[in-house]
C-alpha cells in the first residue's frame, strides 16, 4: 500500500512540475489556433449558416404569416390574409424591402420579383378594401394556392431549399421532396463533371509524376538539383500566368497548332482551346508538382540497396521494382493523388479561361451565383455540397488505406 501511495505522489508531482511547460505550450499555440478559427472554422461555419438562412420573407411579411395560420392550404386565402399582405407590402414599399422579398420568392417562383414589386406599389396606394379583389384583379397569380404554399413555406428562418436545389431536388406543394424536371437538373451533372475532371487530372499527374519522382531519386546530384528546380519553378509562378500561357499555346493560331502543321501531323488547325482536352492539359501541368513532391519525399527514404539485393538474388529488374520498391511508395502516391484530386475539385480560373461551356465546374457555378445573381444561399449550398464530397472522399481514403498510408514521408 505504501508503495502504491508513493507512486501516486510521484505521478502527481510530475504532473505539477509539467504544468508550466503545458501552459507555455498552450500559450504559444494560441495565435495559431486563433488564426485557424478566424480563417478556417469561422468561414466554414458562415458557409453552413448561409446555406440554410432564410430571413427575407419572415422579416417582410409578419402580419401575413399571422393571418395565414388558419389557411387550409388548398383554396385562395380569405380577405384577412390579403389585408395583412397589403399592410406588409405597404411597409415594405416604404422601407424598400419589397425587392428583397420578390428576389427570394423568385428563386422558387420565376417572375415573382416583378409581381411583388408591382403589388407593393399598388398596396401603397390603397386606402381601403376589399383587398382580395384588388390583388386578384391586378394579378391573378395571387389567387394561386401553390404560390401561397411557397410563401407560407418560407415563413421559417431556416430553409432546406438551397441545399435541395444544389442536388437537383425540390419540395412539392404538399411538402414532399422530389427530383426536379430533367430539363432543370444541372447541378448533379456539373458535380459529376467536376469529379470526372479531377479524377482525370489526378490520373495523368500520377502517370507523369511517378517516373519523374523516381528519376529524381537516382539522378546524379547536379542533374537532380536541376530537375527539382524545373519541378518547383511552376510553383513560383502565378496560377493566372500559367493558365494564360496555356491559352496562348492552345489557341487555334497558337504554338502547338503551328508545330503540328509544320511537322505535317495534321492538315488543318485543331480546336484545342475551350475544350475538355485543354482544361485537363492545363490542370495537369499546374498540379504536377503537388503529385511529384510527396512521391519523391517517400522514394528518397527507400534504400537503393533493396533493389540491388533483389536483383542479386535473381529477380528480374521489373519484378524487383514492382514487388519490392513500388509497394513502399504507396504512402507518397496516396498523399500526392489525394492532394491533387482535392485541389482539382475547387479549380476556377483554369476551366474559366481554357475550358468551354461544357467544361465549367462547381466552382464556376459558385462564382456565377455570387457575382452575377447575388444568390449567396445557393452559392453557399453548392460550397457545402463540394465540401461534403471532399470530406467524403478523404474519409474513404482513410477507411480503405489507413491514415499511415497518407503522409508526405
Amino acid at each position: 500500500m505504501a508503495t502504491a501511495l508513493e507512486s501516486v505522489d510521484v505521478f502527481m508531482a510530475v504532473r505539477r512540475a509539467a504544468k508550466p511547460a503545458r501552459r507555455a505550450a498552450v500559450s504559444l499555440s494560441l495565435p495559431v489556433l486563433l488564426f485557424l478559427l478566424l480563417t478556417f472554422v469561422a468561414p466554414i461555419g458562415l458557409l453552413l449558416a448561409t446555406s440554410v438562412d432564410n430571413p427575407e420573407a419572415a422579416a417582410v411579411l409578419p402580419r401575413t404569416y399571422s393571418a395565414l395560420a388558419t389557411w387550409n392550404g388548398r383554396d385562395t386565402p380569405d380577405e384577412a390574409v390579403f389585408a395583412a399582405l397589403a399592410r406588409d407590402l405597404t411597409t415594405a414599399q416604404k422601407e424598400r424591402t419589397a425587392a428583397l422579398l420578390g428576389k427570394r420568392l423568385n428563386y422558387e417562383l420565376p417572375g415573382m420579383r416583378s409581381r411583388v414589386v408591382s403589388a407593393a406599389r399598388m398596396a401603397a396606394g390603397l386606402e381601403g378594401g376589399p383587398y382580395r379583389d384588388r390583388f386578384l384583379s391586378a394579378d391573378p397569380v395571387w389567387g394561386d394556392p401553390a404560390v401561397w404554399s411557397v410563401i407560407r413555406r418560407n415563413q421559417a428562418h431556416l430553409t432546406p431549399y438551397y441545399l435541395l436545389t444544389a442536388v437537383d431536388l425540390e419540395r412539392s406543394p404538399e411538402g414532399s421532396v422530389r427530383r426536379v424536371p430533367p430539363d432543370q437538373a444541372v447541378f448533379l451533372i456539373v458535380l459529376g463533371r467536376t469529379l470526372l475532371v479531377a479524377a482525370t487530372v489526378t490520373l495523368f499527374t500520377l502517370l507523369l509524376g511517378y517516373p519523374v519522382a523516381y528519376v529524381l531519386t537516382i539522378a546524379p546530384p547536379g542533374i537532380g538539383r536541376f530537375m527539382m528546380l524545373m519541378v518547383l519553378l511552376p510553383l513560383w509562378t502565378s496560377l493566372l500566368v500559367r493558365t494564360t500561357a496555356w491559352v496562348v499555346l492552345l489557341q487555334t493560331d497558337g504554338v502547338i497548332n503551328d508545330i503540328l502543321m509544320t511537322l505535317g501531323l495534321t492538315s488543318e488547325r485543331l480546336q484545342l482551346i475551350f475544350t475538355r482536352f485543354g482544361t485537363v492539359t492545363a490542370m495537369t501541368h499546374i498540379q504536377l508538382p503537388f503529385t511529384i513532391l510527396p512521391i519523391y519525399s517517400v522514394m528518397r527514404a527507400i534504400p537503393g540497396t533493396q533493389l540491388r539485393a533483389a536483383r542479386s538474388l535473381g529477380a528480374p529488374p521489373l519484378s524487383a521494382f514492382w514487388r519490392i520498391y513500388a509497394p513502399q511508395t504507396v504512402p507518397g502516391v496516396m498523399a500526392g493523388t489525394l492532394m491533387t484530386f482535392i485541389l482539382s475539385l475547387g479549380y476556377y480560373i483554369t476551366p474559366a479561361l481554357v475550358g468551354g461551356p461544357s467544361d465549367q465546374m462547381v466552382s464556376n457555378l459558385i462564382s456565377t451565383y455570387i457575382n452575377r445573381d447575388l444568390n449567396w444561399g445557393l452559392a453557399s449550398a453548392l460550397g457545402v455540397v463540394l465540401l461534403s464530397v471532399t470530406l467524403g472522399i478523404y474519409f474513404v481514403f482513410l477507411r480503405l488505406l489507413g491514415a499511415e498510408k497518407i503522409r508526405l514521408g
